[in-house]
């Protein structure tokens, strides 16, 4: 057998009975992931149902009722309370105590009846932007609908024909059909959870080990310094694999996410995923004295690298400016590539640019860091 190939084993099996040793090591790698995906794959819910309402009925008809029974029918608004006034439905707006109020003036029935065209006013808590547009958006619709079955009634009761919408709206939701926070989510926690385990973990353990004198002791021994990185290196990409196979386990078991395409295509992506995540890493590592300091780096690349993903929120909504920094972040290709591959079943032909840019960052990421390890090494 090559030396180089002995010594290279030497040095994985080295870091791996290390790793195993530890019992806080292996809490991060294993057991924290798991945890992170369970709290953030039911904490994160963008799905918007039982809005707190208060309802300020001023006419106390039976239209008036009638329209509000029908608007709180749905799981979207819940009734929490019916003030007299607006006044009082404001300020449990202001408490908190309430998300929406639906206001009816007085003479509502008369105007419907009328036809001069009722008005029903909707006082909504704009510091919530997502459930607010939402709930704007319900009693839009609502109303909507009402007036239509208003119309097509008087019609019928005139000895008229109903009248029809040109236009019919047939929905067809495509890859999540129930509109699923998890399955668009959990893809992406994926990714992020490769963050923590590859990056922090890593750059902590190589500090720690320069802040014992372990480090030195094998910088001087005849190990080259590209063998001794890539022995260090090679743990966390089994580690990360099985990590990445436990939470496409977990999403599709508890969260139901599908899993739709060819997982070789995800397990390829994530492998250049991994040279870079490492990468950094490893770079981290070479340029911080203690665990405190590479704790404080990793995060502080964590946070951008997130929020720049399109993890959480879609990059389209971002500010040009702003999306164009997200071309440098290798997280999005990655996410791109699990979300493309899971829900949509993406052939490599569709996603062959995601892929290539994952290889060409991970490269370029992974050269810096080898430069920056061997030079610190010398």
């Amino acid at each position: 057998m090559h030396p180089l190939v002995i010594q290279y084993r030497a040095v994985v099996v080295k870091e791996v009975r290390q790793t195993v040793r530890d019992r806080r090591v292996m809490a991060l790698l294993t057991i924290a992931p798991l945890m992170q995906l369970f709290v953030l794959g039911f904490a994160v819910n963008f799905d918007v149902r039982h809005v707190p309402t208060a309802v300020v009925d001023r006419d106390h008809t039976s239209e008036s009722r009638d329209y509000a029974r029908s608007l709180l029918a749905g799981d979207t608004l819940d009734l929490k309370a019916e003030p007299q006034d607006e006044r009082t439905a404001q300020e449990l707006l202001e408490r908190g105590e309430a998300s929406v109020a639906v206001v009816f003036p007085p003479e509502f029935q008369q105007d419907v009846l009328r036809g001069t065209g009722a008005q029903v006013q909707a006082l909504v808590d704009g510091s919530d932007p997502v459930r607010s547009g939402v709930a704007v958006d319900m009693v839009a619709r609502h109303a909507a609908d009402r007036a239509t079955r208003l119309l097509q009634s008087e019609a019928v009761a005139r000895g008229e024909t109903p009248p029809r919408s040109p236009v019919t709206l047939v929905p067809r939701v495509l890859y999540n059909p129930e509109l699923s926070t998890a399955v668009y989510v959990v893809p992406g926690i994926a990714a992020m959870l490769l963050l923590v385990v590859t990056t922090i973990i890593m750059a902590m353990g190589l500090a720690r080990e320069r802040e014992s004198g372990t480090l030195e002791q094998l910088q001087v021994t005849p190990l080259k310094p590209g063998i001794l990185m890539a022995g260090k290196v090679t743990p966390f990409v089994l580690i990360g694999l099985v990590d990445v196979g436990l939470a496409l386990s977990v999403g599709a078991w508890v969260f139901h996410v599908p899993l739709r395409g060819n997982l070789g295509i995800v397990a390829l992506a994530t492998l250049l995923y991994l040279l870079s995540t490492l990468g950094v890493g490893l770079l981290i590592a070479t340029l911080s004295r203690t665990q405190q300091q590479a704790f404080v780096g990793g995060f502080l690349f964590l946070l951008p690298a997130v929020l720049l993903s399109g993890v959480m929120t879609p990059i389209h909504a971002m500010p040009d400016w702003l999306a164009w920094v997200t071309y440098f972040n290798p997280v999005r290709y990655y996410v791109e590539v699990l979300r493309g591959t899971l829900l949509k079943s993406a052939s490599l032909g569709d996603l062959w640019r995601q892929v290539v840019l994952l290889g060409v960052f991970g490269t370029l990421v992974i050269s810096l860091a080898s430069r920056r390890f061997r030079k610190t090494s010398a």
